[in-house]
């Protein structure tokens, strides 16, 4: 099979059509999930595309414009770092053994690379964006060019980041490295967010853009978008130039691309070369010694060394325990926030309690062949939910001191604990359930956290425990209006102890409820998450 890349194109379409056609045949649960995904991803495009659209109106357009092709481009290049749920396209390390020449193949993933969700949504974003500033036959011309190059870039950079990363992020030396590159994403995010906030606060209104936008339009991919405003001003000198360092970075992408893909498939690496070094042989650190004895003991060790030792649970867990401190913070530094904005710790470390089984990948069938009851099942959820808030409570308790700190609203310190704990205790609960009703896989190769066709299925796995996490905990929330607004604000520390126990019991009832389904579709769930 040497076929050139117009003849292998359409194969390599027609196999991720397939595997995806697949993964959806599996259960029409994951079928229905995705074709909401599809549906709201399609609703959310179009609203997109139309706003960038209004702006075609309004003087200074470009400014805007430029900004968030950029932003979409950083989003493409830190998604496979930073949120590795995969694109559902192929993994080419699987092709390694057929004689497939490196430039066709390039390509043809390239293309295959642009269909799913992500690249629909980013055409009608560059497609809105040429909207808003093409005025004039030859910025039209101009403006199918651009959108052309830009989508293009955006996925290339994606593939060639997760490329890039696959061996780093499998390697024992470069996982910390991959866990510090999270960080810097999630420090950046905020720095991002900390920049819109002062603009929008702005009075000068778009043109408080233009010092910035003027620097952007010459940096690529925006550059592309930068020309189509060109056009239509007359510059044609600077369109060009603008076109040029586009065309070059994409050429740069996907030729860092091809070279790494190469390297990625025919170079050996630590898995093919056997280490020599010595095993160390020894009995678990001081740690383990304080945990409770048998089952639920050795549950809580396995769950907490995974968050250690495993490259993808070590960068989530690192993830969330940064993002959960440095998003209040920053709202707090700008003013903007309260100490109740110290609930959101709780709510991102609560989602870690999703899908428990598929960090297990295949090897969950050695957990599966310890339960052979409910019961066996209740204590191995209970036991991987206490892991999580032996972190979790101490951590959220931490942010909400930090955050009376920063408000000077010591006051209102204990009923902040006792929302977050009952937040915590509610996601503990979905996190469960979910976890034995949806389970997928998390494949063992870096560049992906989800198989193909189970993208959607975890993407609304953990968005439904969000917007039911608040529902279930709306009763200590209840209580906290309610003793502001009767005027009872002496009494508000009761929000503590009640919210304590509250997000306990739900806890408890929730993984019971879970242990259940869990006991009975152990077949089901071990086949989904030994899919990867």
């Amino acid at each position: 099979m040497t076929a050139g890349a117009g003849g292998l194109t359409p194969v390599v379409v027609r196999l991720k059509l397939s595997l995806l056609r697949g993964g959806l045949r599996q259960s029409s649960s994951r079928t229905a999930v995705w074709v909401t995904s599809l549906v709201i991803v399609v609703l959310l495009s179009a609203g997109v595309l139309l706003g960038l659209a209004v702006l075609r109106a309004v003087d200074g357009a470009a400014a805007p414009v430029v900004l968030v092709v950029l932003l979409l481009a950083l989003g493409w290049t830190v998604m496979p770092l930073f949120f590795p749920s995969g694109d559902e396209t192929l993994d080419t390390t699987r092709l390694a053994m057929l004689p497939l020449r490196p430039r066709p193949l390039t390509g043809a993933l390239l293309v295959a690379s642009l269909v799913g969700l992500g690249p629909l949504f980013s055409l009608c974003l560059l497609v809105g964006a040429a909207i808003a500033t093409a005025h004039g036959a030859a910025a039209v011309v101009v403006a199918v060019f651009a959108v052309v190059v830009a989508l293009l870039t955006c996925v290339g950079l994606a593939r060639a980041v997760a490329s890039a990363n696959t061996r780093l992020l499998t390697s024992r030396r470069g996982r910390d490295l991959a866990v510090l590159s999270g960080l810097l994403i999630a420090v950046g995010i905020q720095l991002v967010n900390f920049w819109v906030q002062r603009i929008s606060q702005s009075s000068s209104g778009l043109s408080s853009l233009d010092p910035t936008a003027s620097v952007v339009r010459w940096i690529p991919p925006a550059s592309a978008l930068g020309a189509v405003a060109s056009a239509s001003e007359g510059a044609y000198g600077r369109m060009a130039a603008q076109l040029a360092l586009a065309l070059a970075l994409l050429t740069a992408v996907l030729v860092l691309w091809q070279r790494t893909m190469v390297r990625l498939m025919t170079a050996p690496d630590s898995s093919t070369i056997a280490a020599a070094a010595p095993k160390r042989r020894g009995r678990g650190g001081s740690g383990a010694s304080l945990l409770p004895e048998g089952r639920t003991g050795t549950v809580m060790l396995r769950t907490l060394r995974y968050a250690v030792r495993d490259p993808k649970t070590k960068t989530a867990w690192v993830s969330a325990l940064v993002v959960g401190l440095i998003v209040p913070v920053f709202n707090a530094v700008q003013g903007a926030s309260t100490i109740y904005f110290g609930c959101f710790a709780a709510g991102v470390l609560g989602t870690q309690m999703f899908n428990q089984f598929g960090q297990d990948t295949s090897a969950f069938w050695m957990v599966a062949m310890t339960i052979a009851s409910k019961r066996d099942a209740y204590l191995e959820l209970r036991a991987r939910a206490l892991a999580l808030l032996l972190v979790t409570l101490p951590y959220s308790l931490v942010v909400s001191f930090v955050m009376a700190a920063l408000t000077h609203d010591w006051r209102a310190l204990p009923e902040v604990v006792g929302l977050s704990w009952a937040l915590l205790g509610a996601l503990v609960a979905l996190g469960a359930t979910a976890s034995a009703r949806l389970p997928y896989s998390i494949p063992q190769e870096t560049r992906k956290n989800v198989a193909p066709g189970q993208t959607s299925l975890a993407m609304w796995s953990v968005l439904g425990g969000l917007v039911a996490s608040p529902l279930l905990a709306s009763p200590i929330l209840g209580l906290t209006i309610w003793l502001h607004a009767a005027g009872h604000t002496g009494a508000t520390w009761l929000v503590l102890p009640v919210g304590t126990v509250y997000g306990a019991v739900i806890a408890w009832l929730g993984v019971r409820a879970a242990s259940g389904p869990m006991a009975d579709r152990l077949p089901e769930i071990l086949t989904a998450v030994s899919k990867g």
